[in-house]
């Protein structure tokens, strides 16, 4: 009996950690492809990226536990438009090498929304 309840425990923990990981490859995908297409954003080289990937995942986490709002441009309306603009302009600050003027996110939350939405996969932690 205690042997299912360690591997049922191990593999929610294995679950969880490529929940996190793929949430991260995903984030780094969208940003790529969002920064490509909007004025105004640039990244610098694929450390900046990466580093941005982990720190809008780890804002969006820590505003989705605080508040229950996901910074998403679709499906919450126009809170999760701002905040995702917001998100996306605040992170300048964290990375080095990640620069957006406030017209670049908005137009980028635009952008990264609809990415988001047509790329697969489950994107709730």
């Amino acid at each position: 009996m205690s042997d299912n309840g360690v591997n049922s425990q191990s593999q929610n923990t294995t679950s969880t950690v490529w929940q996190i990981v793929g949430r991260l490859v995903t984030a780094a995908i969208v940003l790529a492809i969002t920064a490509f297409f909007t004025p105004g954003f640039s990244i610098s080289n694929f450390w900046a990226l990466a580093a941005a990937a982990i720190v809008l995942t780890i804002i969006d986490y820590l505003i989705v536990k605080f508040t229950g709002l996901h910074a998403s441009a679709f499906g919450k309306g126009f809170v999760g438009f701002v905040l995702s603009a917001v998100v996306l302009y605040v992170t300048q600050y964290f990375v080095a090498g990640y620069t957006i003027s406030w017209i670049a996110a908005i137009i980028g939350a635009i952008v990264y929304g609809v990415v988001d939405y047509f790329l697969p996969g489950e994107q709730a932690m």
